[in-house]
């Protein structure tokens, strides 16, 4: 396990191992699908008799092959989302390093030293960083698994000292890293929202009521905002998937609610028992949870907010939607009920970077 580094550092390493086994699985998969498998020799093999009628290798590859086609367009949208994603935070991560090592590499030239000998001196120097403040560091940060002080401590004064040599550098040559994520621009301007309007940071979430994984994000979002508070905005955007019979009656119940400023109570219900989505179990949660049941009904029956429904999945597909949840954190996107690190990392760094005045994500 590593030890909790800066948030620079830790990215740099973590990103490289995250990337490569997610691409590698995936392309391993992609490269299984063939439409003809290579242990056929031959084409016109019979693989099943049915009384007197044969089925061939080739009548079975001809049967599976839109199957196949289908598994292959996902996976290698699949690899390319995985590259997308990891592009920005790859790139980021070298030119960080390159501007360390021209700090570092200027600093030896001024010193008339190598770097290697630049380091070795300013790592032993007056200011080197002590037994005493790698064993600090070390109790404060290590966790499960990590290994015993005595064989991590040079690694742990290398990094302290490394971060300090920095730091020091950076106060004559300020680093300014001017390179921008990949944003899209989200019309989120109107809908139910958690959070200040002036919140640092903006997360739409693109979501389906009848969707599992949706309804497993929702205890990420809450941990989300328990750990950053006012610091984040939360904004609700439809996108009921054709395939769930009771999304869409979900999505309008959940409108007129909001009409009686009942929206998240309503949204944490539906996720609560997704069972419960039919019109009629619909009209029974905004009883229980004190509605008006006669303008809730009224307002159902109409499909008073379809249309505006429709809207958000347009604008959705626009910046490429096509399944729940979808995120976009101040217009960064984020795909999948991913885990809490995954959402932490965009969050972090839109903070630390001034996510605020750059989002394109309108409010």
């Amino acid at each position: 396990m590593l030890l909790n580094m800066n948030q620079s550092g830790r990215n740099r390493l973590e990103s490289a191992w995250r990337i490569v086994p997610a691409i590698a699985s995936v392309a391993i998969v992609c490269a299984a699908i063939a439409t003809h498998p290579a242990w056929a020799d031959d084409p016109n093999a019979v693989v099943a008799t049915v009384g007197d009628h044969k089925i061939s290798e080739k009548d079975l590859d001809a049967k599976v092959k839109p199957q196949l086609d289908q598994m292959r367009t996902a996976l290698e949208k699949r690899v390319n989302e995985i590259i997308a994603g990891k592009t920005f935070d790859l790139r980021r991560q070298t030119l960080e390093s390159m501007t360390d090592d021209y700090l570092i590499g200027q600093a030896a030239q001024r010193d008339k030293l190598s770097v290697d000998d630049y380091l070795k001196k300013e790592y032993t120097g007056k200011s080197a960083a002590t037994e005493a403040d790698a064993k600090k560091f070390y109790d404060k940060n290590k966790g499960p698994g990590t290994a015993p002080f005595d064989k991590v401590k040079p690694q742990v004064l290398e990094m302290l000292n490394h971060q300090a040599l920095l730091e020091r550098l950076r106060k004559n040559a300020p680093v300014k890293i001017l390179l921008e994520p990949q944003r899209v621009v989200v019309n989120s301007s109107g809908h139910p929202a958690l959070g200040a309007k002036d919140a640092p940071v903006t997360i739409v979430e693109f979501t389906d009521f009848q969707c599992p994984f949706c309804k497993r994000t929702e205890d990420t979002l809450k941990q989300l905002r328990e750990k950053y508070g006012d610091k984040i905005r939360l904004v609700h955007m439809d996108f009921p998937l054709p395939f769930h019979s009771h999304a869409l009656d979900a999505a309008k119940a959940a409108r007129c609610a909001n009409e009686q400023d009942k929206f998240w109570q309503f949204r944490d219900a539906l996720f609560a028992d997704q069972s419960k989505l039919a019109p009629a179990d619909l009209k029974a949660t905004a009883k229980k949870l004190g509605l008006n049941t006669g303008q809730f009904g009224a307002c159902f029956d109409k499909a008073k907010y379809d249309s505006q429904i429709k809207s958000d999945q347009a604008a959705g597909a626009k910046v490429g939607v096509d399944g729940t949840p979808a995120f976009f954190i101040d217009g960064r996107p984020l795909t999948g009920a991913q885990p809490i690190p995954a959402f932490e990392e965009i969050i972090d760094d839109e903070l630390a970077t001034g996510g605020a005045n750059k989002q394109a994500s309108a409010r």
